[in-house]
């Protein structure tokens, strides 16, 4: 469902993408995201909501794209750590698996901003708290019901809030995609817990979301420079200084393991996000630390072509 709705809703997130750069993808960058996790999921054996919910995690980590992209993905990988053995999901554990995702989304990006999916992705889970903490560990489906419910209520009034925690959004009087973006999947798993359609009004009344609304991401002035993204094996020391050097050298830098399991070096899959005046001086830092995969080169211009991706 998710993967349907972020098709239908693309054009108009992409047309008011403008932070943190102009580039008009995030609805095209949250829909390939989700439509991996799926792929992940389609010959998986059924399992506990954890183990589930842990693969559409790697599958979506693994091939995530753009910031929005990579933070949902890291977010999605994150809800599945309280969740392993469970056989079912009850409103306790929404609440603990939204509570994990909005810590490591938040510790992933080098400097998280208030204003974005980060905030909507926090409210959320205090929303989901305060019903977690009210029903005092009720685990019936009445009260899971709730905690969705009040998880995209709050999510609902963060993406409002937006509009008004970042100067550019507020000048261009838009609220942000990727926080659109995030509640509109938070209303895909409302609506399958509670069993009724996706609600018709809930994107009624967002700044610049109106189908006649002007594309503001072509407005804006072009962007210089490129997103790089792969995926690489690193100890946790190596990735702390590849991370340390991307920030000197770039930003919207975001670093966060693919899986807790470390190889006999240990070592650890990490999916990278950055951005960069140029790709080969990001290639040449991550290439002297290990050997990526995944690898994709974007140009940050909502006029650019077609994207250029190197397979390694």
């Amino acid at each position: 469902m998710a993967e349907q709705t972020l098709a239908n809703h693309s054009d108009r997130l992409n047309a008011i993408n403008i932070y943190p750069v102009a580039d008009a993808d995030t609805g095209t960058n949250l829909y390939l995201t989700v439509r991996a996790a799926a792929q992940g999921l389609a010959e998986l054996e059924p399992s506990d909501v954890g183990t589930t919910m842990a693969a559409a995690g790697r599958a979506a980590m693994e091939q995530a794209r753009g910031n929005s992209g990579t933070l949902f993905a890291v977010s999605l990988a994150a809800m599945a750590e309280p969740l392993f053995d469970a056989q079912r999901l009850n409103g306790p554990l929404l609440a603990s698996a939204l509570h994990r995702a909005q810590l490591r989304a938040w510790s992933a990006l080098s400097e998280p901003m208030p204003g974005t999916i980060l905030s909507v992705l926090e409210a959320a889970a205090r929303g989901a708290a305060s019903v977690e903490s009210a029903m005092n560990g009720d685990e019936s489906n009445q009260t899971l019901a709730h905690t969705i419910e009040s998880a995209v209520s709050a999510a609902r009034e963060a993406v409002v809030l937006t509009e008004s925690q970042l100067v550019v959004l507020s000048e261009a009087r838009v609220v942000d995609a990727g926080g659109v973006g995030l509640l509109l999947i938070l209303d895909c798993l409302r609506s399958v817990i509670v069993g009724e359609p996706l609600q018709e009004d809930l994107l009624d009344g967002l700044s610049g979301y109106k189908v006649q609304d002007p594309n503001i991401a072509l407005s804006m002035p072009e962007q210089e420079g490129v997103e790089v993204m792969c995926t690489i094996s690193l100890t946790p020391l190596a990735a702390a200084g590849l991370r340390l050097e991307l920030d000197g050298m770039g930003d919207s830098v975001i670093m966060s393991a693919v899986s807790e399991q470390a190889d006999p070096t240990g070592a650890y899959p990490w999916r990278l996000h950055v951005h960069v005046p140029s790709a080969p001086m990001a290639l040449e830092a991550i290439r002297a630390v290990g050997d990526p995969s995944n690898v994709s080169i974007s140009a940050l211009s909502a006029t650019a072509a077609e994207d250029s991706h190197e397979l390694l």
